[in-house]
Formats: C-alpha cells, sequence, structure tokens
C-alpha cells in the first residue's frame, strides 16, 4: 500500500498594499497648512498696511521707505533680491491657502453626497457664505495692484523713483473707479479674515459661548482695523487730503 501526501500550497488570498498618507494630505495637515500660510499672509498684510500710512507723513518720508524696501539684505543680497524672495514666499503661501481651502471644502463635500429635498437650510455667517467670491475678488485685485503700482503698467504715471505721485495719481478723484475697486476687494478681504481670525480663535480651545463671543469680537475688530488702515490711504487722496 502506497501512501501520498497532498502537498498543495494553501492557497493565499490577494496581498492588499496599503498606502500611508503623507500627513501633510490629512484634514489636520491641510488645516495646519491653512493656519501657517494663513499667518505668514496676515503677517504680511499688517506690515503692508503699515508702510502704506507713511503716506501720511509726506512725498519724501515715503519715497525713502520704498526705496529702503529696494535696499533690505545690502549688501549681503544684491539689488532688489530681498523683494524678489519676499513675492516668491507670498506665491507659495497663497498656492498653499488655497489649495489647501479647496482640497478641505471637496471633502466636506463628498463626505455628504446625499441631498435631502427637506434638509434644513445650514445659516452660516456672510463671511463663511462669500469665502469663494471674496477669495476671487481678492485674486483679481491683487493681480491689478502688481500691474498697477508694482510694475505700472496701469498707473498713469508709473514712475519707480517717484512712488508717492504713483499713489496720490492712482487713487485721483477722476479715478474713481479704481478706488471703488480697492474698497470692494479690502471689504472683501475684512470679510475674509473676520471669518479666519474667527476660525483660528475657536481652534485655539474657544469652544464656550462666552469664548465664542469674545474671539467674534476680537475677529470682528482686527478685520474692522486692517480694512480702516487700508482704505484711509485711497480715500485720503480722493478727498485731498493727500496731494
Amino acid at each position: 500500500m502506497h501512501w501520498t501526501t497532498d502537498q498543495t500550497a494553501p492557497s493565499v488570498g490577494p496581498v492588499v498594499v496599503t498606502r500611508t498618507r503623507s500627513p501633510i494630505r490629512s484634514n489636520v495637515g491641510l488645516k495646519a497648512v491653512m493656519a501657517v500660510t494663513g499667518i505668514i499672509l496676515v503677517l504680511f498684510l499688517i506690515a503692508h498696511m503699515l508702510g502704506n500710512l507713511k503716506v501720511f507723513t509726506g512725498e519724501t518720508s515715503f519715497d525713502h521707505y520704498a526705496h529702503w524696501l529696494r535696499d533690505i539684505g545690502k549688501p549681503l543680497l544684491p539689488g532688489v533680491w530681498f523683494l524678489w524672495i519676499l513675492r516668491a514666499v507670498l506665491v507659495v503661501a497663497v498656492v498653499g491657502h488655497i489649495a489647501a481651502a479647496t482640497a478641505l471644502a471637496l471633502r466636506a463635500r463628498a463626505a455628504r453626497p446625499v441631498r435631502y429635498a427637506h434638509r434644513a437650510k445650514v445659516q452660516g455667517s456672510y463671511a463663511a457664505r462669500t469665502m469663494r467670491w471674496g477669495g476671487v475678488i481678492i485674486l483679481l485685485f491683487v493681480i491689478y495692484h502688481l500691474l498697477d503700482l508694482t510694475t505700472g503698467h496701469l498707473n498713469p504715471v508709473g514712475d519707480p523713483s517717484n512712488p508717492y505721485s504713483n499713489v496720490v495719481a492712482d487713487f485721483a478723484p477722476e479715478r474713481w473707479y479704481v478706488t471703488l475697486f480697492y474698497t470692494l476687494a479690502i471689504v472683501s478681504l475684512g470679510f475674509h479674515l473676520r471669518h479666519g481670525a474667527f476660525s483660528a480663535f475657536r481652534s485655539l480651545g474657544q469652544q464656550t459661548p462666552k469664548g465664542e463671543r469674545r474671539a467674534r469680537t476680537a475677529a470682528l475688530v482686527f478685520a474692522v482695523a486692517l480694512c480702516a488702515g487700508y482704505l484711509v490711504v485711497p480715500f485720503a487722496v480722493l478727498t485731498g487730503l493727500v496731494a
């Protein structure tokens, strides 16, 4: 009698390879990207606003400040390298901020794909519901602003050696439409900052009703102060206070 042994190897199911998502692509990582890029942009906005307010110190002082910006880093950095480095950082921050916000919005929408006919409308704040078109307005304004007061292509004077004259010519009374567009962009920025600052305060732990009221107030005060700091310049030129 011969004994046979079944030497067939046990079947093995398909091997599942699990890919680990990069931490920066997780929701927490994307929110961190938004926070860091948001802080960079807000710091720039504050510094830029303070620089704009130097227009009230007179033509000589303002022009000296504008030329000083071009010389930052000398002699370590040649020419206007500091400004180009700053611009590169800001571009990366803007792209990162928009990309992270878009990814989070798409994930939030994908998490609730079914729309109910009788679903109650969620009442969000005005700032939250206008973040999209507000962002578009701000982006268009930034492009125009660069062509106007940075490259000078859209400025009536367009002389890089006379920044003060460029500002005065830009917001002259006959160019009221420029001031109007500037105002619309800054107000949109204010709504954006108010919503962003409030979200940041909540992330820091302001979850109680009293804490949320304080966060809303602080965010509103910050947004209004920054908007006022930017709008006072064009309206000062428009009314002849700065000429």
